[in-house]
């Protein structure tokens, strides 16, 4: 499989500018491994610790394998080696040279609590999520969010990508980019390997079957405001267990809790987040889609849809170090997909899953803009940008932009 550029590595050389360590994290199977070997194998050594006898040598002489392991070095599944990071802290402060170690490691409770409590100050953690839109079409788009959104209000050029396929086989590499992986195999198996090899060692999940009942209704309520309640009591679990459960999954990246948006404009607002699923492929397979046909004439498209573009801003926001913050806002009587807020700048986006979008798509978009002053984008299956309204425009669903934003590409 070629490898394909993942905008996160521009991220990892600016933060190797400053810090003597970069954390790649992520769930499984998103090329963490693939992103360091290719663009730093030539300048770092590369060294797994998911081999047993290098964890072997790390388990009995940690201090000795680190000044071995040469001048520059790329710390692969460093997870499984989590009181390494103690001796790591006392190797950057006698050399806090900055981007000696480049470390990868699945995402995951004990890692991260790891790295905060010891590496705090002296490493840069970066999230590498599935691949975005962008990077699959090559192209080039703004690191700023703002930049991104002001390109479409402005009218900028667009790519056309299919929706259907993108939420048929999602975003991980592996089945996004080899056309003969056998979509069906593939999310059994990565659902199979996340369960049992990384779940199992989370002290909060004990019943495997359990826990995938739980991520297969946490999966049909993708797109949908969070009743922790209602999802404990279908699982048949208390609502403390279904909280850590939860959080479990928001840690491993593959769930983000997109929150309500905090000013009311003089509304009463609700307050819960919205739930979203990062993966549209792994969503619709978990749920039970077979077929291309099945999922975009089915009554869960507009959440997928929407969860598909939730999740193209939640990469941009990660793989560019972002200052953006990503907000849904519902009141009463309307509501608005994603608001996204970035230096002071307000930016309202819903999500249609219809070809041919009209001003009626847009009403409460329209409305929450004259509440906020802000401008709207209305994000669906055209392929062309075009005006609404007043201060909306309809774009194409991914919200990708050419990098001149010029005309449609032929």
């Amino acid at each position: 499989m070629t490898y394909l550029v993942r905008a996160l590595a521009s991220t990892v050389r600016r933060a190797m500018r400053t810090f003597p360590a970069v954390l790649v994290t992520g769930p499984r199977q998103t090329g963490k491994t693939t992103l360091l070997r290719e663009e730093f194998g030539a300048s770092h050594r590369y060294v797994s610790l998911e081999l047993p006898s290098v964890r072997d040598i790390v388990r009995e002489d940690p201090t000795g394998f680190l000044a071995d392991v040469g001048p520059r070095v790329i710390l692969d599944e460093i997870q499984y080696t989590p009181s390494l990071l103690h001796h790591l802290k006392e190797a950057i402060d006698a050399s806090r040279e900055p981007g000696r170690w480049l470390l990868a490691g699945s995402q995951d409770f004990a890692l991260m609590r790891g790295v905060s409590q010891t590496l705090a100050g002296r490493v840069a953690v970066l999230p590498l999520d599935p691949l975005s839109v962008s990077e699959v079409l090559g192209v080039s788009t703004p690191g700023d969010i703002g930049e991104l959104l002001d390109g479409h209000l402005a009218g900028g050029g667009t790519l056309r990508f299919d929706l259907d396929d993108w939420l048929f086989r999602g975003a991980y590499p592996e089945p996004r980019l080899n056309p003969d992986v056998d979509r069906g195999l593939w999310m059994e198996s990565y659902v199979q390997t996340y369960l049992e090899r990384d779940l199992r060692n989370i002290e909060h999940v004990g019943d495997l079957e359990t826990f995938r009942a739980f991520f297969s209704l946490t999966c049909a309520a993708s797109g949908q405001v969070l009743n922790l309640t209602r999802l404990a009591r279908d699982v048949g679990i208390s609502a403390p267990t279904a909280r850590r459960w939860l959080n479990v999954l928001v840690t491993s990246r593959l769930v983000h809790l997109l929150p309500s948006y905090h000013r009311n404009f003089g509304k009463r607002i609700r307050k819960s987040p919205k739930l979203h699923i990062l993966d549209p492929g792994l969503t619709g397979w978990v749920i039970g889609y077979r077929t291309r046909a099945a999922i975009m004439q089915g009554p869960a498209l507009g959440a997928l849809a929407e969860s598909a573009v939730v999740s193209e801003l939640v990469k941009a926001a990660g793989q560019g170090g972002g200052r953006a913050q990503l907000f849904h806002w519902q009141d009463s009587s309307a509501e608005v997909d994603m608001v996204v807020e970035i230096d002071g700048r307000l930016y309202g986006i819903e999500v249609k899953a219809t070809r041919t979008p009209t001003p009626r798509h847009a009403a409460h978009l329209a409305r929450w803009c004259e509440l906020s002053g802000a401008r709207g984008i209305l994000a669906c299956r055209t392929e062309r940008s075009h005006t609404l309204g007043r201060g909306i425009r309809a774009v194409p669903w991914h919200l990708g932009v050419v990098a001149d934003g010029g005309s449609e590409p032929s």
